[in-house]
């Protein structure tokens, strides 16, 4: 099996440092140590740039700021979730801060906040080197959990957080709950001919293809799971299946897991509620519809994009995507 090249949301440069989200007083030792790195995240995902001089071919970088300095702006911060330690023993937490104005536009991009520039993950995360990228896609994830879950599942009172963030408990049952991720599986389907099928979800512009995708049902392995899936969305019967790799993607909370998947037919017939098209292209079909911009592929931060060029054996034409 060869590896997917470049996973832009699987790099991490720091050590998550689980043993000791335990230890107590930990949240409250780091917040007061100036020493800690914060970084802030507000509600639709986004977290503040480093300052970069206009028109600059500069990289983006996380802007992290001291403890001291997000108390100053606010008051009363959000869930504090500790991130890890880098190598030189620099902590770093996150924390989610008020969406006082718009901070990116739709698709994501950076806009201007005060003094500030901030950005989402899907924008900003082929420019960030392996910590900062690591950092965004922890805190982003974890943070989502936070908001969306506030209260007991059981019964439904407000948890506390706790294990310096990685979980909540409920003070009237004891219960413990823990951060939600949900497995999905991503595929290119590959026939005996060596040709690729991508599909066009009905929601999407005209020309968005991708790689065929979706949620691993409960007791289901996930060989099963990418048959399943392709039947259900375009009528195409799997055989062997191949494990290529994974990527986590928190919007809001899924494990990508690609595989490629061998087609044992090769008739297609949409599911016209999910999928509205998909078709079988060859190499050379591919490329000559991504030059001419009649199709779009997934972004550089999709683990479909990989699979698609690990089908095809190198980089596809850049092209603009989603």
């Amino acid at each position: 099996m060869s590896p997917l090249r470049s996973l832009l949301l699987s790099r991490s440069a720091v050590d998550r440092d689980g043993e000791r989200r335990t230890d107590p007083g930990l949240l409250e030792a780091l917040w007061a140590d100036p020493a800690t790195r914060v970084l802030r995240v507000r509600p639709d995902g986004s977290a503040p740039l480093r300052a970069r001089a206009q028109g600059s071919a500069e990289p983006a970088a996380l802007e992290l700021v001291a403890p001291g300095d997000v108390a100053r702006a606010l008051p009363e911060p959000g869930p504090v979730v500790y991130l890890g330690r880098e190598e030189d023993g620099t902590a770093h937490v996150a924390v989610e801060v008020p969406d006082d104005q718009e901070v990116a536009d739709a698709a994501g991009w950076p806009v201007r906040s005060g003094d500030e520039e901030w950005a989402g993950l899907r924008a900003v995360a082929a420019e960030l080197d392996d910590r900062d990228a690591g950092l965004l896609v922890e805190a982003v994830g974890v943070l989502n959990w936070h908001r969306v879950h506030p209260h007991c599942p059981r019964c439904g009172s407000r948890t506390a957080v706790t294990t310096s963030g990685w979980t909540r408990t409920c003070p009237v049952d004891g219960s413990e709950h823990y951060p939600r991720t949900d497995p999905a599986v991503i595929m290119a389907v590959v026939d005996e001919d060596d040709r690729v099928l991508l599909a066009h979800n009905a929601l999407w512009p005209a020309g968005r293809f991708s790689a065929l995708a979706g949620f691993v049902e409960p007791g289901e392995p996930l060989e099963a799971a990418v048959r399943r899936e392709v039947l259900e969305e375009v009528g195409v019967v799997v055989g062997e299946v191949e494990y290529k790799g994974s990527q986590p993607w928190p919007f809001p909370a899924s494990l990508m897991l690609g595989f490629t998947a061998r087609a044992a037919s090769t008739g297609v017939r949409v599911d016209d509620v999910e999928i509205s098209d998909a078709r079988w292209f060859s190499r050379e079909e591919l490329a000559a519809a991504v030059t001419s911009g009649e199709v779009l592929l997934p972004p550089s931060t999709s683990i479909a994009l990989r699979l698609v060029e690990d089908w095809y054996g190198e980089e596809l034409p850049a092209r603009p995507s989603w």
